[in-house]
């Protein structure tokens, strides 16, 4: 067993959120510097970026996982990640056929827009990616799983977009892998104000939108091999893992 450094909640630049510096080369050069192993891009309700990224992570030597952040109808942010092409084509197109036809307004909400790894745009995504499809989280979670992938609850301890703002708590019966909490909520407690909680698997990501932020806390895990399908083992089976903050 060898233990290994993962921040499973970055952006790129196709979130209008996400910085424009927040590059393939960029993320994976960041994050090596920081000393990760593992990476996933989850930009807001597309998979798109992920793979020039995983090109890139493979010729480096570092393990890029194809996620993404959905929201569902109810505005809790919820993260989902796959291994297989196949997987991904499938949720993506699951994501096409429920996001609502809202046009982004680059102004406002700022530029949607993928590259290659030489920073040359290929695409502009000109719907809203922020927008909540018109799916619940338990729908979500059920189709995440029929694919078998990986459904964690994003950023759990946040006032809002998070299952505990937006429901009030965490339904008993929904199929869910781990618990997302932030920086902050490690810090303010939130993990023992909620101790009905405590039978879930815990991770802690950045949740990058800016370069600087890549790696600033991170979940370590002990795995037999670098792989995906060893990571989703081990938070599948809730296997013990250790949070850091840098």
């Amino acid at each position: 067993m060898k233990t290994y450094k993962a921040d499973l909640h970055i952006h790129t630049v196709l979130s209008p959120c996400g910085s424009l510096e927040m590059s393939p080369v960029a993320i994976v050069d960041k994050a090596l510097e920081k000393g990760l192993d593992i990476i996933a891009i989850t930009d807001h309700n597309t998979t798109l970026q992920a793979e020039c990224i995983q090109k890139i992570g493979k010729q480096k030597d570092l393990l890029v996982i194809t996620g993404v952040e959905v929201t569902s109808k109810e505005e809790v942010h919820c993260l989902a990640y796959f291994e297989e092409k196949k997987q991904i084509s499938e949720f993506q197109q699951y994501i096409d056929q429920h996001i609502p036809n809202i046009q982004n307004n680059p102004d406002y909400f700022g530029y949607q827009i993928q590259v290659d790894e030489n920073d040359d745009i290929v695409y502009q995504e000109e719907r809203l990616l922020i927008s909540a499809i018109n799916q619940s989280v338990e729908q979500i979670s059920k189709k995440v799983k029929s694919l078998d992938g990986l459904f964690i609850l994003a950023h759990i301890d946040k006032s809002k977009n998070s299952i505990i703002s937006q429901l009030g708590f965490l339904p008993p019966d929904l199929e869910v892998d781990a618990l997302e909490v932030t920086r902050r909520g490690l810090d303010s407690g939130f993990l023992e104000k909620n101790s009905y909680l405590s039978n879930n698997l815990f991770v802690c990501n950045s949740d990058a939108h800016y370069i600087d932020d890549v790696g600033k806390a991170f979940t370590q895990y002990e795995l037999e091999k670098l792989s995906i399908s060893e990571l989703f083992k081990v938070i599948k089976t809730k296997q013990k893992n250790k949070i850091f903050l840098n």
